[in-house]
């Protein structure tokens, strides 16, 4: 299919000559130290083996209270440290690229790249250049398009290798005091590297491709994926070209940290290249960076090439081997290998399914579904609700996604964050499930909880007394009443007026400070209209 760039005001035929476009390919940076972290892990990618066998330390340099796993910046780049790999990292990334479709290749290599910046102090990057761990997968990825976003769009990018790769630190540029500062926290820390190849074509489909992608990591556990944190950076390459013509020169815009500012960057990349070929001008392979504030991408520096690296073979790290059950050595040690297959059984639930099951188990529309999993904590916060409350699945979803996520967002709160119990809110649907209360003193109560003053949906609606009236025979001789006094609207019903009985119902109501049945009101007001 014909894939079209954002319109640009420009009446030259160079733009319909140029009018199917290519993103060249993306870059997706992943971090994982935080998640490695927090299992109790050391966040180094490939750690120094021995510090005190190595070196013989002065005693006023040695503590033994050193955390040995987590290896000094100085450490790393002292030719006496021998790396040793650490195995979650690997364990993560074979995870990922089973996740993705991948091939895992059971023989992977490290290389060495070398370039020379103040955030680099051993001079070089341990990497995977010439056999990455896994190869040739597939992201699938589905956004909702239409006029109501009904309509659901799947697409498919090419994974074209997951690499393995150390950090490196990061330069902070203090333009008041003319300096730059270098924080080398993570330097060395384990880098998951996802090459996609050239299959999207607008700066929507890619910021589409990076959310299925953050949450297929926040399923797996590999990484928490937060970009706002830098756990997950994206360099995007973009090129235009001639239809039926080779790929054009690309450029490429580092480190953007957000899906809203990689649509904006690759969609403003887009026409300032097409606008640059359109004046004549030629399109330099080139490093930018996207500008938040302006809107726009900026350059940076000449983009290498592989030449300028100088990769070679890493000496200290031998051929990283994986496993799988039939090529498993007899009798080996779980500790010693990593068994690919072992790995793919634990496997968690990933978001394409669970959407799937929402929609059959719920009967909900595939956009709801998407939103629950967009919005961290919402799919859960849903499933708890879904189990303390009698109220039909299409109510409490709108509840969740109307009511909670609209006071959520106004408040600019995580769902974690929520004054409001997935508890008291299934109290809440339950009230209004049994017809004890109506829908307007629902949202009376949800507003009153969303106060946080401890009180339960049954307290605040005894004491603002929001119960729906129960005696039949007083709201007929209510509605009669209205209807006495108000016989202009009665005649304005019968002379075929549908929306005059509207404002009958609202007197009623007002008349009982809405503590009445809408629909009840409404069959009686029908009923006497009738006779």
């Amino acid at each position: 299919m014909p894939r079209f760039p954002p319109s640009l005001n420009s009446s030259l035929d160079l733009k319909s000559i140029l009018q199917h476009l290519q993103i060249l390919w993306y870059l997706f940076l992943m971090h994982l130290c935080l998640e490695l972290c927090r299992i109790g892990l050391s966040k180094k990618a490939f750690e120094a083996f021995h510090i005190k066998d190595v070196w013989n330390w002065p005693w006023q340099l040695w503590n033994e209270n050193w955390n040995l796993n987590i290896v000094h910046y100085i450490f790393q780049n002292l030719s006496l440290f021998v790396q040793v790999l650490n195995r979650r990292c690997v364990e993560a990334a074979v995870m990922t690229g089973l996740a993705l479709n991948c091939r895992i290749n059971k023989k992977s290599l490290f290389d060495r790249k070398h370039y020379f910046y103040a955030d680099l102090p051993a001079g070089y990057q341990i990497t995977q250049q010439r056999l990455p761990i896994a190869v040739n997968g597939s992201l699938v990825y589905s956004f909702c398009a239409g006029k109501n976003r009904s309509q659901v769009i799947n697409k498919t990018a090419r994974v074209k290798q997951i690499q393995l790769e150390q950090d490196s630190g990061k330069s902070l540029h203090d333009d008041l005091r003319s300096q730059t500062l270098i924080d080398l926290n993570r330097a060395g820390v384990g880098l998951l590297e996802v090459v996609l190849e050239p299959d999207m074509s607008c700066g929507e489909e890619a910021a589409t491709a990076v959310r299925e992608l953050q949450l297929i990591l926040q399923a797996l556990g590999t990484s928490q994926a937060n970009m706002a944190e830098g756990q997950l950076r994206v360099d995007a390459n973009i090129s235009v070209h001639h239809p039926g013509e080779p790929l054009g020169v690309r450029t490429e815009v580092k480190n953007l940290n957000s899906a809203r500012f990689l649509a904006k960057a690759i969609d403003y990349e887009i026409q300032r290249q097409i606008n640059e070929l359109e004046n004549g001008g030629e399109i330099l392979n080139e490093t930018r960076s996207f500008d938040s504030k302006l809107g726009c991408t900026i350059p940076m520096r000449d983009k290498e090439g592989k030449q300028d690296y100088r990769f070679m073979p890493e000496p200290n790290l031998p051929p990283l081997l994986l496993y799988d059950t039939e090529s498993l050595p007899a009798g080996a040690d779980p500790q010693q290998v990593i068994d690919i297959d072992r790995i793919r059984e634990q496997l968690p639930e990933l978001p394409s399914v669970t959407r799937e099951k929402l929609v059959q188990q719920y009967g909900m529309l595939p956009e709801h579904s998407f939103t629950l999993l967009n919005e961290v904590g919402l799919l859960e916060f849903f499933q708890n609700v879904m189990k303390e409350t009698r109220a039909e699945p299409k109510k409490v979803t709108s509840w969740v996604l109307n009511t909670l996520l609209g006071f959520l967002k106004q408040q600019n709160l995580a769902v974690s964050e929520s004054p409001v119990t997935p508890s008291a809110l299934a109290e809440l649907l339950n009230l209004l499930d049994r017809k004890a209360i109506s829908s307007s003193a629902a949202k009376q109560v949800f507003e009153e909880l969303w106060r946080n003053e401890g009180k339960t949906p049954a307290q605040i609606v005894s004491e603002k007394k929001l119960e729906l009236m129960q005696d039949q025979e007083a709201l007929e001789q209510l509605c009669h009443a209205v209807m006495e006094g108000h016989p202009q609207v009665v005649m304005d019903v019968k002379k075929g007026n549908p929306r005059a009985i509207n404002k009958l119902i609202g007197l009623v109501r007002k008349a009982t400070l809405s503590r009445a049945d809408p629909t009840v009101i409404k069959e009686i007001l029908e009923k006497k209209l009738a006779s």
